[in-house]
């Protein structure tokens, strides 16, 4: 599902206006009452609610849920912030409002007065939407920082007030923190950040029938996967198949120390769907790993404890390099032989990636097409540091274009920056995928898909939702602090079969 910029959200509600048409101030009872029957779903009916609404639409839309709130019979009391004029839409509704039930509402012009209410309130954030350019100051910033420190739950409108819809450079300025934030339509970019995490809490997309038409056309370099998305790339394994037809995917892993590594790879890419397998690793390594995995082929470096060499490629549909290979210069040296070789797209993972950090002129070498997948810390590395997410974004995306790269930047919403300037972002998994190995597991997926035929940019979408989908598979049974990354692999096959029958 591809979602836009605060100022092409504008763009296409107003085109929805003109085009529906509709007028905005019922549009607006429409996304109200997207809020109030969502309300209902997550909230307590018996919990009073306290509105803070602001001057322009976003506060419109708070004033016009407070009136359906009462019209249900909820206890709702509404504080109406301005410093002058109130937009002509939030207008309208502060009169319906304080029409039928003007003892809900008081109005603040200038000075703040704090409101005593019971601990066990809802606050509904309605100050600001997410078109906010600027920092909040005066009566709003007094506002949000009462609400932060209500102890209240806190349900944030579209986007929590004093929170950009893009970049955040400065996180010290008001900011509302919410526990819940419910946005009209499309998720805000600013979501997709680890640090503004603590403001959005969890958030969920309320459709609130922007045109079709006008989505359709309008263009946008952001898209986050969802499950139609991805039943579209998932093949059909044809009847008349045998190994061969699913790829032979070499897997360069493992080092002295480090067998569990190339073991969880080789593991996550038998599960992935790969007809065959080969582990070339050290040595030391064969008991292990051919233990572990007997379905796997093992190929033994000539070293005994670092991989410094590698097969003849002709023989694999595909290659994946990187988990527990360790940095020593004899493996640096095979990486360079490797990628100065090289015809195909590949895939790099972990110690290949700080072997290239180290050695930068080996990035020009790598083929386009290839799969990169940094974490954070990995990605600093390769291209340099960045002030937040929101520049790491934009950064991971200039790269993929200029060495015409997939570049997955692994997280609790993983990006993937795609050779052709697409930034799609993930949104399964979750904090028990926060272990060890867990990236090692999707090497194996990702190596998996390729080796199937699936192009690069198919596999890392295919392969960053299917980890993260096993992952949630995986809750299920187990704990986000009990997780570790065997039960990501053992739920693969539930993840594929959900994906083929829900």
């Amino acid at each position: 599902m591809k979602f836009f910029t605060t100022s092409q959200i504008r763009q296409l509600d107003q085109y929805t206006i003109e085009h529906e048409p509709i007028n905005s101030v019922d549009l607006m009872e429409r996304a109200a009452d997207a809020l109030y029957c969502k309300y209902l779903q997550v909230f307590s009916y018996q919990k009073p609610v306290y509105i803070f609404a602001g001057p322009g639409n976003n506060g419109g839309d708070a004033l016009a849920l407070a009136r359906m709130l009462l019209n249900t019979g909820l206890t709702v009391k509404v504080t109406l912030l301005s410093e002058g004029k109130l937009s002509s839409d939030c207008e309208v509704n502060r009169q319906r409002l304080a029409g039928k039930y003007p003892d809900s509402l008081m109005e603040m012009n200038n000075e703040f007065f704090a409101p005593e209410i019971p601990r066990e309130t809802i606050i509904i954030d309605g100050l600001f939407g997410s078109g906010l350019t600027r920092p909040l100051t005066g009566i709003f910033a007094e506002a949000v920082h009462w609400i932060n420190e209500s102890g209240c739950e806190v349900l944030a409108i579209d986007v929590p007030s004093g929170l950009h819809g893009e970049n955040n450079p400065d996180l010290s300025v008001p900011v509302v923190k919410a526990g819940y934030t419910f946005s009209l339509q499309f998720p805000k970019l600013s979501f997709f950040f680890a640090e503004n995490a603590k403001f959005v809490g969890k958030w969920e997309i309320l459709e609130i029938g922007i045109h079709p038409k006008v989505i359709s056309e309008t263009g946008s370099y952001f898209s986050v996967l969802e499950k139609p998305d991805i039943r579209q790339i998932i093949r059909t394994r044809p009847e008349f198949s045998h190994k061969g037809t699913f790829g032979h995917l070499l897997l360069l892993a493992g080092s002295k120390d480090m067998a569990g590594a190339a073991v969880l790879s080789a593991r996550g890419a038998l599960r992935g769907g790969a007809g065959l397998v080969s582990v070339h690793s050290p040595e030391c390594n064969r008991a292990i790993v051919q233990t572990a995995i007997p379905e796997a082929i093992f190929h033994s470096d000539k070293n005994q404890n670092m991989i410094t060499e590698f097969p003849d490629l002709g023989n694999y549909s595909a290659l994946a390099i990187g988990p527990g290979i360790g940095t020593k210069a004899e493996t640096a040296e095979m990486l360079n032989q490797l990628l100065s070789q090289l015809k195909n797209p590949c895939l790099l993972d972990a110690d290949a990636l700080n072997i290239i950090a180290q050695n930068k002129h080996l990035l020009g070498k790598i083929p386009a097409g290839s799969i990169l997948t940094p974490h954070p810390k990995e990605f600093e590395r390769l291209f340099g540091a960045s002030s937040n997410s929101f520049e790491r974004m934009q950064k991971a995306g200039e790269m993929a274009v200029k060495y015409q790269l997939t570049i997955i930047v692994k997280g609790a919403h993983t990006l993937i920056a795609q050779p052709d300037g697409q930034l799609v972002f993930n949104n399964t998994g979750n904090a028990g995928m926060a272990t060890a190995g867990s990236g090692d597991v999707l090497t194996g997926i990702l190596g998996s898909l390729l080796a199937q035929g699936y192009s690069p940019n198919e596999a890392a979408k295919l392969g960053v939702y299917l980890h993260g989908l096993a992952g949630d598979m995986a809750l299920r049974k187990q704990s986000e602090e009990s997780m570790i990354a065997g039960d990501i692999i053992e739920n693969l096959g539930l993840t594929f079969k959900s994906l083929k029958t829900e």
